[in-house]
C-alpha cells in the first residue's frame, strides 16, 4: 500500500493554523436557496463524486511530532467522514443550522474539512444565527444548502466550485461558469496625497452592546439580508464593488461617530481572487488580501461621485499590484527555520502585538455568482446565495456580498465580544442606507 501524498501547508493555511481559536472558529458559511426539493441520497452521491473530481479537497492534517518544521496536508482517496447530512425539519431548523456553522468548524484531522447540511422547507431566509430574525419571513418551501468549511484549509470560491460540480452531477445540466465581466486593462496609480500613512493605527469598530450571556455561545453572530443591485450611470468609472466599498466606509464612519469613537483613518481589507472558475480552478485558499485606505476627511458624503471615482482608482491599482497573499511578513514567518510549535507561538505573539494596526474591517465581495447552480428538474436553480467570512477579534466585523438573480445577498457577521444582535441589525440598516446613497439619480 502506497503512503498518502503529503503537501506542505501554504502560507495562508499555516498562519491560520497557528492562530486557531476554539471560541471563534475560522469557518466560512455558504448558504444556497433552491426553489424545489432535493433527494438527500442522490445529493450525497453527487457530492461524493464532486469531491473525487476535485481531489485536492480530500485532505486532512497529517500527524507529526512537535518538532516538525512543516504542517502537511495528507491527501486521501476517499472521505474519512460523511460530508452530507439532513437537518430535521422544523420552524427553527435553518437558524439552528446557521448557529452550528458559526460555532463548530469541521475538523482538520478528517477528510474533507467541510460539511454540507440540507435543510428542507427552511422557512425564514433572512435571520440572525443564534439571535433574532429579520422582519421579512419567507414561506416554508424549497431547500437550503449550508456548506461549512474550515478556513484553515479552504476558501469560499473554491468550495462553491465543488458545489457547482455537484449540481451538474445531480441535475445533469451544464453548470459551467459564465464569462467574467470585461474590465479596463490599464491600472492608473491613485493620487497618494491626503491618504493616511500605513504606519498610522486605523480606526477600530466601536464597541456596541454585546449579549451579556455571550459566554454560553461560541462563534460569531450572523445576519443575512437581500438588497437590490445599486444603480449607477452607464459608463461609470466605478463598479458595484466600489459602491460597496464606499458604503462600508461610510457605514463604519457613521457607526463610530454615533458611539463617540476617536476619529481615525479607515482601512478595509478586500480579498482579490484571480483564479479561473472552470473545472481547473485550484482548490484551497487562493485569494490575496489588499487594504483600501480612507482618510477621515473624505467620508463626509458631500461629494459622493468624487469619492466613488477615487475609490475606483485605489481598488484597481491595488488589484493590479503583485503581492504575496498575506504580505511579505507572513512569508518570512512561515519559512521553516524552526519547529512549528515555536513559529506558532511567535506568530500568535506578533498577531497580538500588531492588533492595533490590523485593518478596521473586511469587505469580501464575491460578485455575481458565476455558476447557475442548477440542480435540475424538481430542485431548480439557486435564487439566493450568501457567503459569510470569519469575524473574530480584533476586527470583530465583516461584510460579505454575493449577487444572484439580479439581487445582492449581504451577510453581516460579528464577534460576540464586540457586538450584539441589535447592533448587527443597526449596522445592516446603515449599510443599506449608505449603499442606496451611492446610486445615481435617474
Amino acid at each position: 500500500m502506497t503512503a498518502p501524498l503529503r503537501i506542505p501547508f501554504p502560507v495562508v493555511d499555516e498562519v491560520s493554523r497557528h492562530c486557531v481559536q476554539e471560541e471563534e472558529p475560522e469557518t466560512v458559511l455558504i448558504e444556497v436557496h433552491l426553489p424545489g426539493e432535493l433527494d438527500a441520497g442522490r445529493l450525497r452521491k453527487a457530492f461524493l463524486e464532486a469531491l473525487r473530481r476535485h481531489p485536492r479537497i480530500l485532505m486532512r492534517e497529517a500527524p507529526g511530532p512537535w518538532y516538525r518544521r512543516r504542517y502537511e496536508w495528507e491527501l486521501t482517496d476517499e472521505p474519512d467522514v460523511e460530508a452530507v447530512s439532513l437537518a430535521s425539519p422544523g420552524p427553527a431548523s435553518l437558524r439552528e443550522a446557521r448557529a452550528r456553522a458559526m460555532a463548530v468548524a469541521p475538523p482538520l484531522t478528517a477528510s474533507p474539512p467541510i460539511r454540507l447540511e440540507v435543510v428542507p422547507a427552511p422557512g425564514e431566509t433572512e435571520s440572525g444565527a443564534g439571535g433574532g430574525a429579520d422582519d421579512r419571513p419567507a414561506a416554508a418551501t424549497g431547500t437550503a444548502l449550508l456548506l461549512t468549511l474550515n478556513h484553515t484549509a479552504l476558501d469560499g470560491p473554491a468550495c462553491l466550485r465543488i458545489l457547482a460540480t455537484a449540481a451538474e452531477i445531480y441535475g445533469g445540466r451544464d453548470n459551467s461558469a459564465a464569462a467574467p465581466p470585461v474590465r479596463p486593462a490599464e491600472a492608473p496609480r491613485p493620487d497618494a496625497a491626503g491618504l493616511p500613512s500605513p504606519w498610522t493605527p486605523p480606526a477600530r469598530v466601536a464597541r456596541g452592546t454585546p449579549d451579556p450571556h455571550r459566554g454560553t455561545h461560541r462563534g460569531n453572530g450572523l445576519l443575512h439580508t437581500e438588497l437590490p443591485l445599486p444603480h449607477r450611470p452607464k459608463g461609470s468609472p466605478y463598479t458595484v464593488n466600489d459602491q460597496l466599498m464606499v458604503a462600508t466606509a461610510l457605514t463604519l464612519a457613521h457607526w463610530n461617530r454615533e458611539h463617540g469613537a476617536p476619529v481615525r483613518p479607515l482601512r478595509i481589507t478586500m480579498p482579490v481572487d484571480d483564479r479561473p472558475r472552470d473545472a481547473t480552478m485550484p482548490i484551497g485558499n487562493g485569494t490575496r488580501l489588499v487594504e483600501v485606505p480612507f482618510s477621515p476627511g473624505e467620508l463626509d458624503t458631500s461629494d459622493l461621485p468624487a469619492l466613488l471615482r477615487r475609490t475606483a482608482l485605489r481598488t484597481r491599482a491595488l488589484k493590479a499590484l503583485p503581492r504575496p497573499q498575506l504580505g511579505h511578513g507572513a512569508t518570512l514567518l512561515t519559512a521553516p527555520w524552526g519547529p512549528v510549535t515555536v513559529r506558532g507561538a511567535l506568530t500568535r505573539g506578533l498577531r497580538r502585538a500588531a492588533a492595533p494596526w490590523m485593518s478596521t474591517t473586511l469587505l469580501s465581495n464575491i460578485g455575481r455568482i458565476p455558476y447557475p447552480l442548477d440542480f435540475g428538474e424538481g430542485a431548480g436553480c439557486a435564487h439566493a446565495v450568501w457567503f459569510s467570512a470569519p469575524a473574530r477579534m480584533p476586527r470583530g466585523l465583516t461584510f460579505t456580498i454575493a449577487s444572484t438573480a439580479g439581487r445582492l445577498h449581504l451577510a453581516v457577521r460579528w464577534s460576540r465580544a464586540l457586538l450584539g444582535h441589535d447592533d448587527g441589525v443597526h449596522l445592516r440598516d446603515l449599510f443599506t442606507h449608505h449603499l442606496h446613497s451611492t446610486e445615481a439619480t435617474p
